[in-house]
């Protein structure tokens, strides 16, 4: 099941990668938000042993990249609670795939993860 949803997930971002635009992100900061956390949830998910993860957290860096590229410059956008808790959980993810290229999130760090992803993602849909 979970290397089937690799796989899935892995089509999906790199369909939309090919489409010339910044990836799946749309411009529609409560769309993209959701998006995005959904997506890093899925990736952190993956097991250590899943052939497709390599793959995804490298997909996974991009899409982290351009989101923040996109909406940290947004007065409007960068003071919602919402973006800095989304901003927390990026940066801690981000990190650890920098130093950390070749081993999976840890389960500490997961939930810490899963926890901020699932409250900025509930926050944005209440427009905070």
């Amino acid at each position: 099941m979970a290397a089937l949803f690799a796989v899935c997930l892995t089509l999906s971002l790199t369909l939309t990668a090919c489409s010339g635009n910044s990836g799946p992100l749309t411009g529609n900061y409560v769309d993209d938000t959701v998006t995005v956390a959904d997506t890093l949830m899925a990736t952190i998910a993956l097991g250590a042993d899943d052939p497709g993860r390599p793959e995804a957290e490298t997909e996974a860096r991009a899409l982290i990249n351009n989101y923040m590229a996109r909406y940290r410059p947004q007065a409007k956008v960068n003071g919602l609670a919402s973006f800095t808790t989304m901003q927390t959980a990026l940066n801690s993810l981000a990190g650890h795939y920098a130093n950390y290229a070749n081993r999976p999130v840890p389960d500490a760090l997961k939930d810490r993860l899963n926890k901020e992803l699932k409250k900025a993602e509930t926050g944005v849909v209440r427009g905070a």
